[in-house]
């Protein structure tokens, strides 16, 4: 990183020269517009005045302050900063996707809608769920449009006095906040000391508060990157008081390949896009959020949604009774955890499971101490696990191609296996379709269509065996990772975690430096800090995510800096409280930052 000592560099303004210009226009063959009301122009406007030469350095300049996964390890947990394959980007920059116009007719872009179709497919393939909406623009408002369907499914069915939801202590801040938008109260629920939902305070608050539970939502893995190993057992319980199951999928590259979450009883589950799939994301955008749902809420997603006409349909209507959505405080049984049949079948992205698996095909991982994603020894006594036989995601610009058949335009047997590729029957055509009991809209139009785009080639790319292979070396680099640092720094739960790893920064508070000096400190040693302070109920907490994209090599240096900067905190702990040292700025005030910030010059 370019060390400018004191000052960053100067801003636009600053630089400008009276006069200079970038570029020379020729005279205007345009006759002049009539100028606006006067009481809409301003006086004294200026504008930088630069040339060409001097915006290009001044850019880069900034853009070499940046901290960007193509320059560094990004170990920011519940993040999933990955590779971003430049090939998806390419991909999405072809004419007929980038130059595509949300409102042209649907005949001009069948190709951009079959992606947007097929794109559906595979992520309710993957999620084991019976369709999926790509309506969402983020991964706050695929949470927003999952709690709203099940909002407006128990109201369509006699559920209005069912007003609150269930969320785990341990949660993203989002997910309260999202039952609260939605008009929900909100009910906490504790946590267990190993990390797991407190099965008995569930219970107590699945009794105490009756039918008037509308849903729970939590993330699976958790934000202590551990599994539940009683989700199925949470589950029924829920479904047995007639509530819905929210799935928060922000950490679903645990799980990619492994387990599909409508099996384990999830109704619906929003997809974040940008991370899972491969989307440069950060700094509030771009991203997406979409839901995937079981069938009794397929009437209620958001709109738009691709269908493909004078084709077999994917899925059926229904409700779990059989019927267009049954009553959540009838007789009949909760929605099942497991996907119901589709007329016509699903053409499926993974192998079926043998016939002795249960859930449909769901390894039994709620009554294991860890699920089996990798065949390496126990991860906490060895000091570098043995690699598996995933192919090297973090070393290939674009993972290899499989052979998997594309999702939207294969042909049925009379079972609904995939029998053979072939495109979609000539008269059949991509529309856009507004449910019948839809939601409505999340936004102007389609969705942020190029992180559509992106995530669909990366899918087709990888293939099933690339997206196993993803989870497991996320799994096993979190491992790895937690196995070289547990001497150094306290866990905040001493068991196989998952794609992420939370450690206590306790320790070295007594010591003199708090987490947020070892947050800083590592600006010093090339690292992005961690996400600090987060799960909040593990005091100083410290979450770690490599990804699967990290080598190992880079994961040791990553760990040698960790440890060293414990041991600057047991020896100099005024070192760390006064870092960063490198940096353009030192230590800016936050709060103030944040309540009087300067935003002219």
């Amino acid at each position: 990183m370019r060390d400018y000592g004191s000052r960053l560099e100067p801003d636009a303004m600053e630089l400008s020269h009276p006069g200079r210009m970038g570029v020379a226009l020729p005279a205007s063959g345009v006759p002049p517009a009539e100028a606006p009301p006067p009481e809409l122009l301003r006086d004294g406007l200026r504008l930088p005045e630069l040339s060409q030469l001097d915006v290009v350095r001044h850019f880069t300049r900034l853009s070499q302050l940046n901290w960007s996964i193509d320059t560094h390890m990004y170990p920011l947990g519940s993040c999933t900063m990955k590779l971003n394959p430049k090939v998806n980007d390419a991909i999405a920059a072809l004419p007929g996707f980038a130059e595509a116009h949300p409102m042209q007719p649907a005949d001009d872009v069948q190709g951009a809608l079959a992606v947007m179709h097929g794109l559906q497919e595979q992520l309710a393939e993957i999620t084991g769920m019976a369709g999926a909406s790509l309506a969402p623009m983020a991964g706050a408002q695929g949470e927003l449009a999952g709690i709203r369907v099940i909002k407006a499914w128990l109201d369509a069915n006699g559920g209005e006095k069912r007003t609150r939801v269930l969320v785990p202590d341990s949660a993203h801040g989002t997910n309260p906040a999202t039952a609260s938008m939605a008009g929900f109260d909100v009910v906490s629920v504790r946590s267990r000391p190993d990390g797991d939902m407190d099965l008995d305070a569930l219970r107590d608050a699945l009794e105490r508060h009756g039918h008037a539970v509308a849903a729970l939502m939590i993330t699976l893995p958790s934000t202590l990157g551990l599994f539940d190993r009683n989700i199925a057992e949470i589950a029924r319980m829920v479904h047995a008081h007639g509530a819905q199951m929210y799935g928060d999928g922000a950490n679903l590259n645990a799980m990619l390949g492994q387990v599909k979450p409508g099996d384990l009883g999830f109704d619906v589950m929003h997809i974040n896009l940008h991370k899972t799939f491969s989307q440069p994301h950060g700094g509030g955008g771009p991203g997406a959020g979409p839901i995937a749902v079981k069938a009794h809420l397929l009437d209620y997603l958001p709109a738009p949604h691709v269908v493909l006409q004078g084709a077999p349909p994917l899925h059926q209507l229904e409700g779990p009774d059989g019927t267009s959505g049954g009553s959540p405080d009838a007789a009949a049984p909760p929605p099942p955890h497991t996907q119901q049949p589709r007329a016509g079948g699903r053409p499926s992205f993974f192998p079926p499971a043998s016939a002795s698996s249960p859930a449909g095909g769901a390894p039994p991982l709620h009554s294991v101490e860890s699920p089996p994603v990798v065949s390496a020894p126990p991860l906490h006594s060895v000091e570098s696990p043995p690699v598996v036989s995933a192919p090297p995601l973090h070393s290939v610009e674009s993972p290899p191609v499989v052979s998997a058949p594309p999702l939207h335009s294969v042909e049925r047997g009379p079972g609904g296996e995939v029998s053979t590729l072939h495109p979609p029957p000539s008269s059949a055509r991509y529309v856009l379709n507004t449910p019948k009991h839809t939601i409505g809209r999340m936004g102007a139009f389609h969705g942020n269509f190029g992180v559509l785009v992106r995530a669909y080639a990366y899918i087709r790319s990888l293939g099933p065996d690339g997206l196993r292979a993803i989870s497991e070396a996320a799994v096993l680099n979190a491992n790895y990772v937690q196995a070289r640092l547990r001497g150094a720094y306290d866990l905040a739960h001493d068991r196989t975690c998952m794609h992420e790893v939370v450690f206590s920064g306790a320790r070295q508070k007594a010591q003199g430096a708090r987490t947020l000096d070892i947050a800083k400190r590592m600006i010093d040693y090339g690292y992005h800090p961690p996400t600090i302070y987060f799960p909040l109920v593990v005091e100083e907490a410290l979450m770690v995510e490599p990804t699967e994209s990290e080598t190992k090599e880079t994961l040791d240096a990553f760990c040698d800096a960790m440890i060293q900067i414990a041991e600057e905190a047991r020896t100099q702990p005024e070192l760390l409280r006064d870092a960063p040292h490198t940096a353009p700025l030192r230590r800016l005030d936050e709060a103030a930052a944040a309540r009087r910030p300067r935003l002219r010059w």
